[in-house]
């Protein structure tokens, strides 16, 4: 019954930036890791980045150095901030748990897009 809520996408320049939120009711982030990924249109969805409980972070290649994944736990909240920003990183973003911990994935919230023009 968790459900997630993503926001805070919009239509940025290239080189701009965004910083994407991600809301949680249900549950609380303090003991799950969560994850971002994006789908482009006709495009399979991708991991982008993960945060684990402890804080710890991974990135995709094509993200590393100008994306920062944080908690707030306090918040029940887990952010993306998105820096230079590139065409390529045009796509619809939701978060979840990531892939790979024996856990089930939560229901896909509605996702928040983010369009980066040339």
């Amino acid at each position: 019954q968790v459900q997630l809520v993503e926001s805070g996408g919009g239509l940025v320049q290239a080189g701009g930036s965004l910083r994407l939120s991600c809301a949680a009711s249900g549950s609380t982030f303090s003991n799950n890791a969560i994850a971002w990924y994006r789908q482009a249109p006709g495009k399979q969805r991708e991991l982008v980045a993960t945060i684990g409980i402890g804080g710890s972070s991974n990135y995709a290649d094509s993200v590393k150095g100008r994306f920062t994944i944080s908690r707030d736990n306090a918040k029940n909240t887990v952010y993306l901030q998105m820096n230079s920003l590139k065409p390529e990183d045009t796509g619809v973003y939701y978060c979840n748990r990531p892939p790979g911990g024996g856990r089930n994935l939560y229901p896909w919230g509605q996702g928040t897009q983010v369009t980066v023009s040339s």
